[in-house]
């Protein structure tokens, strides 16, 4: 196995972001769930239920081809997992870590006792959540509002008005930051001063689409941005119909105020 990357100056015992967290995740840590997830065939699903097994991905990194198979893995999996990742995979995650820091990223995994109590419920939670802004214990009181990206202006009123209302009633306003009902949400909770959380489809430092730049960092001020895709990673197709799951999955409940029929 490639041993663990550690750059010249870097320390594996420091604090990875999330400054208002008491449960703040280390380099090292970090690191070994970012390998982990590098292997090749090694699915978020996967990491996540060996990572449970095992405790920490430090762990299932160090655990044998034998202890492997018998958690579950394949005997290719269990290869691959005991090779590591190669070379352009071990660039790119150093890259990855070097953005995080910069960019002082808070990063949660699915063990930690911060991450999300509602969303840690769901079918397929993400093994890691990056984040900016903060996210708080009155977030666990929280409804996603989503629909159409080309809104009738009705219907972008009204869901700002209904947003209004209920963030004012102490209720955080979960939504996607697109075009159209998700930008009238986002906009409504901030007209009332109350908390909001927008989770995107791409990397938690790109803004898409682009023209909500000045949006997202009200949302940072007010409340968070959220992802579960790596740093970097552009807005691609495939990432908003599981963006979806998040969105519902950190809300007591979801409302759809405008939608075509076949919409996501």
């Amino acid at each position: 196995m490639q041993p663990f990357i550690q750059p010249v100056g870097a320390d594996s015992s420091a604090e990875i972001a999330g400054p208002s967290s008491r449960h703040r995740m280390t380099r090292a840590v970090l690191e070994s769930w970012l390998r982990l997830r590098a292997v090749d065939g090694a699915g978020d699903v996967t990491v996540l239920r060996l990572v449970r097994a095992w405790h920490s991905p430090e762990a299932v990194l160090h655990a044998s081809r034998d202890e492997l198979i018998q958690s579950g893995c394949n005997p290719q999996l269990a290869d691959a997992i005991r090779r590591g990742p190669d070379s352009s995979a071990c660039r790119s995650l150093e890259r990855e870590l070097k953005a995080i820091e910069r960019g002082r990223i808070e990063v949660r995994s699915a063990l930690d006792p911060t991450y999300p109590a509602r969303l840690k419920m769901i079918a397929d939670p993400p093994p890691l959540v990056y984040i900016t802004g903060a996210l708080t214990e009155q977030d666990e009181l929280a409804v996603a509002i989503v629909g159409a990206r080309r809104a009738t202006a009705a219907g972008r009123a009204m869901t700002e008005e209904l947003s209004h209302d209920l963030a004012e009633a102490g209720m955080t306003i979960v939504s996607g930051l697109a075009r159209g009902i998700d930008a009238a949400a986002h906009r409504g909770a901030l007209g009332a001063q109350g908390r909001t959380i927008a989770v995107l489809g791409c990397g938690v430092d790109q803004t898409y689409p682009p023209e909500h730049e000045r949006l997202r960092r009200q949302i940072e001020e007010r409340g968070a941005i959220l992802s579960e895709v790596p740093m970097g990673a552009p807005p691609h197709s495939h990432h908003f119909p599981r963006r979806n799951r998040i969105i519902s999955g950190l809300s007591l409940g979801v409302i759809v105020t405008e939608a075509a029929i076949s919409s996501g």
